[in-house]
């Protein structure tokens, strides 16, 4: 590609590429690349899911809270859209439940962990990793809520010396779905809707880890499914901090 062309099309420069490095633990910025295929009509190929993880962050029975949050369940009861107060992280509203669904801890830089041992934990754990994600004072601590693996090894590996460039899209939380759950992981998709009107799907898998919501990547350091554009939210709970 020439560099003209990289130029004319931030997504496909060298800067961007060295940018996604970070996106591998930044879902939200994840999904920008598909969105820019999308709108840019540069790549017709659909997107494939990565391989499976190997991860090692094992759930097992009796892993407390590592916050002391006291929610637990082993089948979802979450149908409706909770109840929740909304706050700005990075570029986007993020649900905050201290005593409840979480996040349990909040440190002083303002980045957010722990989450209840629930459905709605997971659901909470998920939006919150979005939205910091968008905040570029966080990266260094992204990984510390990916599941310990291969996965978050790469992600470390990989997010040094990378260049954190924002982009100019945003997005903010629609809906969601819980596609999966038990007491030892989850699989949470998210609806996001874009500035420029662009619906997208970015579904999170989370395993229950070190008595927290953990995220779960790929050996090498991706999300392991791909996201995908939506036409609406059919089949989605709609939730927002709007």
């Amino acid at each position: 590609m020439s560099d003209q062309s990289e130029q004319q099309n931030p997504f496909r420069s060298r800067r961007f590429v060295l940018s996604m490095v970070v996106v591998a633990i930044i879902a939200l910025l994840a999904v920008i690349v598909l969105v820019s295929n999308l709108i840019g009509g540069q790549d017709e190929t659909a997107p494939t899911a990565s391989p499976l993880p190997s991860t090692t962050a094992v759930p097992v029975d009796g892993d407390p809270s590592a916050c002391g949050l006291e929610g637990f369940e082993a089948a979802a009861s979450l149908s409706d859209a909770p109840d929740s107060t909304w706050a700005l992280v990075g570029t986007v509203a993020a649900p905050t439940d201290p005593e409840g669904s979480g996040p349990g801890v909040t440190d002083s830089s303002g980045f957010r962990s722990c989450y209840a041992h629930t459905a709605e934990g997971a659901l909470f754990a998920a939006a919150n990793f979005v939205a910091l994600g968008t905040d570029a004072t966080m990266y260094d601590k992204m990984s510390a809520l990916v599941a310990p693996g291969p996965g978050r090894d790469a992600l470390t590996s990989m997010a040094e010396g990378a260049d954190s460039g924002a982009s100019s899209y945003r997005a903010q939380i629609a809906g969601f779905a819980i596609n999966a759950f038990d007491e030892k992981a989850a699989t949470v998709d998210l609806a996001l809707n874009y500035n420029d009107g662009q619906m997208v799907s970015l579904p999170l898998k989370l395993v229950w880890s070190e008595g927290d919501w953990k995220i779960v990547v790929a050996d090498d350091g991706s999300m392991p499914i791909a996201p995908a554009a939506l036409e609406g939210l059919g089949g989605y709970t709609p939730w927002s901090g709007a």
